[in-house]
């Protein structure tokens, strides 16, 4: 004759097999039943109650906008975050900079991408940036500009591109080289409010707005113009100069070097833009003028409140994060800066 026993534990709702054990083999049971069950019920509690980046136990959405020049490191970022938390969604879109904070002082996104300082206006909204990567604006030419060859032994000045993008005084190469060659000037720049536009400007003293030319909507938008025209020039974020697999200048692009001395000739200290490497390696030196170099924002009106939007930044600042900026061609942030925006978190 069997002899049942009903062990009482303070799970009510489950189910009676697991309440009850054959006598003969009660001590075993009991004790497996009871530690399952145990087991069971505080990994579902840990599981609810841990939500660090990571753990899988994550979940929510993220949006992101903004910035052409943030925007291949911020898809880098989203995949890598998406994979450790596959309850989170992040959401990036580009549109340029000025999007980028106006969509983050309305909270449209979590974070605004901007490729540029924060004026006082927007701090004075609640702005808070966070410096997360770095990179730079060049000025791009077609290669197959009759005048290519001493466009590059010369390269441009701040005074040369005051004349070329504000003035508009050169209107042919003779007119910045000094020799008499007749070959137009196309210049382009942007349509959009950007960061490029405003960081090449504040290269000689200027804004945005004071920028003359074909106004181009976006980065890829100057480069494909560029291309087209033989007589065009240019300005582009590296992410954008230079092609993403070769790492060498985008199909029918040079790049000019700046002539950081203004001597009328570019020097082999000078010269670093073969590759995004090369002008990576050179902004991280000091050697590229910073602007047009620059600090990359992730910016949020005020401390993010989105528990996963917290998750995602910390997860930019981290070493893995930062991980990721060099072999997608940008700079990673120093270790001061990354302190400094972890300190703003506090």
């Amino acid at each position: 004759m069997r002899i049942y026993k009903k062990i009482f534990l303070p799970f009510p709702n489950l189910p009676k097999k697991h309440y009850i054990c054959n006598v003969n083999i009660q001590s075993s049971c009991i004790m497996k039943k009871i530690f399952v069950i145990l087991a069971l019920f505080l990994a579902a509690c840990g599981g609810n109650s841990n939500n660090n980046a990571g753990n899988g136990g994550l979940k929510g959405e993220v949006q992101l906008s903004g910035a052409f020049a943030l925007y291949p490191l911020a898809i880098e970022w989203a995949a890598e975050f998406q994979k450790l938390n596959p309850g989170v969604k992040v959401e990036v879109r580009a549109g340029g900079a000025g999007k980028g904070i106006a969509d983050a002082l309305s909270q449209t996104v979590d974070f605004g991408m901007v490729s540029r300082a924060l004026y006082k206006t927007e701090i004075d909204q609640g702005a808070i940036g966070f410096a997360v990567a770095k990179d730079a604006v060049v000025a791009t030419i077609n290669e197959d500009n009759p005048a290519i060859k001493d466009i590059l032994a010369h390269g441009i000045s701040a005074d040369d591109a005051i004349k070329i993008w504000v003035t508009g005084e050169a209107k042919v190469w003779g007119d910045i080289l000094g020799n008499g060659d007749q070959t137009p000037i196309n210049a382009y720049t942007r349509s959009d409010a950007c960061g490029a536009a405003e960081t090449w400007a504040a290269w000689f003293g200027k804004k945005q707005d004071d920028l003359a030319g074909i106004k181009i909507y976006s980065d890829p938008g100057v480069v494909e113009s560029v291309r087209k025209d033989v007589y065009g020039i240019g300005i582009n974020n590296i992410g954008y100069a230079y092609n993403s697999r070769s790492h060498k200048p985008e199909r029918n692009i040079k790049i000019v070097p700046l002539d950081g001395n203004s001597d009328g000739k570019i020097s082999a200290d000078e010269y670093f833009y073969d590759t995004k490497g090369d002008v990576t390696n050179a902004i991280a030196r000091g050697k590229y003028p910073s602007p047009p170099a620059r600090d990359l924002l992730l910016v949020s009106k005020g401390l993010p409140q989105n528990e996963a939007a917290l998750e995602f930044l910390k997860y930019v600042l981290s070493k893995e994060g930062q991980q990721k900026s060099e072999p997608a061609g940008y700079i990673p942030m120093p270790d001061e800066k990354i302190q400094k925006s972890l300190e703003l978190l506090k």
